[in-house]
């Protein structure tokens, strides 16, 4: 993969959000309001210091940018539905696929997930909704499985998922490596003509 100018990157993702035609989702003719801005995996650290930037910057200008860490919600989830010390204690019981598959379980997409991240959509003024923590997520959590399972959910509002990977615009690849199932609903901000 190859590093970005991060600051050229999210200066062009502002101008799109900043169009009117984004936000009412008037540009996407019917579509579903799904976009992805990929970035190379090492520049994880800087994408999210844009990616809070970004949110201060739309904050500023009267739009509510909703975050969602798809890590930080999924630690959220099992604290209040099983508990980390107990999800720990798993760990050193199973092994690495049953211990994978408990916290799909716990986690458990359709049941919590999906529905946590609607009511934290419906319970804000969001105006737009944007994703992190992808990498951080995997593999418990797929990308390609979250943002099939928000069409039905979140529809209202722009959704902007960032991906460390690559989006050929059938394939999500993490990290520029393991692909995914196909997921060809999304567009790719990046490449947005304004």
């Amino acid at each position: 993969m190859i590093t970005e100018d991060l600051h050229k990157k999210f200066d062009h993702i502002h101008r799109v959000i900043l169009n009117p035609a984004f936000l009412k989702m008037d540009a996407l003719g019917g579509e579903i309001p799904f976009w992805i801005s990929t970035y190379d995996p090492s520049q994880e650290i800087e994408v999210n210091t844009e990616i809070q930037n970004l949110v201060k910057k739309l904050q500023n200008e009267g739009i509510e940018p909703h975050l969602i860490n798809l890590f930080t919600l999924s630690i959220d989830i099992i604290e209040e539905h099983l508990g980390l010390e107990k999800m720990f204690a798993v760990e050193k019981r199973k092994s690495k696929e049953r211990f994978k598959k408990a916290l799909e379980s716990t986690i458990n997409i359709h049941e919590r997930l999906i529905p946590t991240i609607k009511g934290q959509v419906d319970n804000h003024s969001t105006d737009l909704l944007l994703i992190n923590g992808v990498g951080s997520a995997f593999p418990y959590i797929r990308s390609h499985n979250v943002l099939n399972n928000l069409q039905s959910a979140v529809k209202e509002v722009p959704t902007l998922m960032f991906f460390p990977g690559e989006y050929t615009g059938r394939s999500l690849e993490l990290f520029g490596l393991l692909k995914d199932d196909n997921y060809y609903r999304a567009f790719n901000i990046d490449n947005y003509k304004l």
